[in-house]
């Protein structure tokens, strides 16, 4: 685990740097942050599934920003992912696609709530620091999150509910003296998360 989590943290970051925006109030559900390349290339993907291009959304996947960041990844998400969105598409399943990809980026964020929830709490940074850097993580995990809310939605509600709340409470604290306590919101959000991909991980793998 120790050295997955040493591996995987420059994707992160990078991933973090890339899909930061400046903070804008707002309240959870009514807000939708800028596209990055990934959030893009996913809304590609989704949009050409849905009007039975297969044959297009295979083609965004295959060469698109989302998949790089994908396998950039592989370490922290289930096995054989990529492999299953790949074949989905090849075989025009979307509802396999998609369950597939909201995998993908549930625990995209699930990641991201767990490293700012240490990063809120790192010995030696000021408050002001942890305050700046939650942000900075709060806006990359709603960019993700608001892509398959909906999916969540119909997965689990609590866990949608859960996660909404959370994210609520972390952004409120984030603009508080204490940056540390963001941590217990962040970890429910990384715990409702986890329970979604186990769920749905075996739901697909017992279809």
């Amino acid at each position: 685990r120790p050295v997955r989590r040493a591996a995987f943290l420059p994707a992160l970051l990078a991933a973090l740097l890339l899909a930061a925006e400046p903070a804008a109030a707002h309240h959870v559900g009514a807000w939708s942050p800028r596209d990055n390349e990934i959030s893009a290339n996913f809304k590609q993907v989704k949009f050409s599934i849905q009007a039975g291009r297969f044959d297009v959304a295979h083609r965004l996947y295959q060469d698109g920003a989302l998949r790089r960041e994908l396998r950039a990844r592989t370490a922290t998400l289930p096995p054989g992912l990529d492999e299953r969105i790949t074949g989905a598409l090849a075989r025009g399943d979307g509802r396999a696609a998609e369950d597939w990809l909201m995998v993908f980026f549930a625990a995209l964020v699930r990641e991201l709530a767990l490293e700012a929830g240490r990063q809120v709490s790192a010995a030696g940074e000021s408050a002001e620091a942890r305050a700046a850097a939650a942000r900075r993580f709060l806006e990359a995990i709603w960019r993700y999150y608001n892509l398959v809310d909906f999916a969540v939605t119909q997965r689990d509600a609590r866990a949608a509910t859960t996660v909404r709340l959370a994210f609520d409470e972390a952004e409120t604290l984030a603009k508080g003296p204490a940056p540390e306590r963001l941590r217990e919101p962040l970890g429910r959000i990384a715990q409702a998360l986890a329970g979604v991909i186990e769920a749905s991980v075996q739901t697909r793998r017992e279809s």
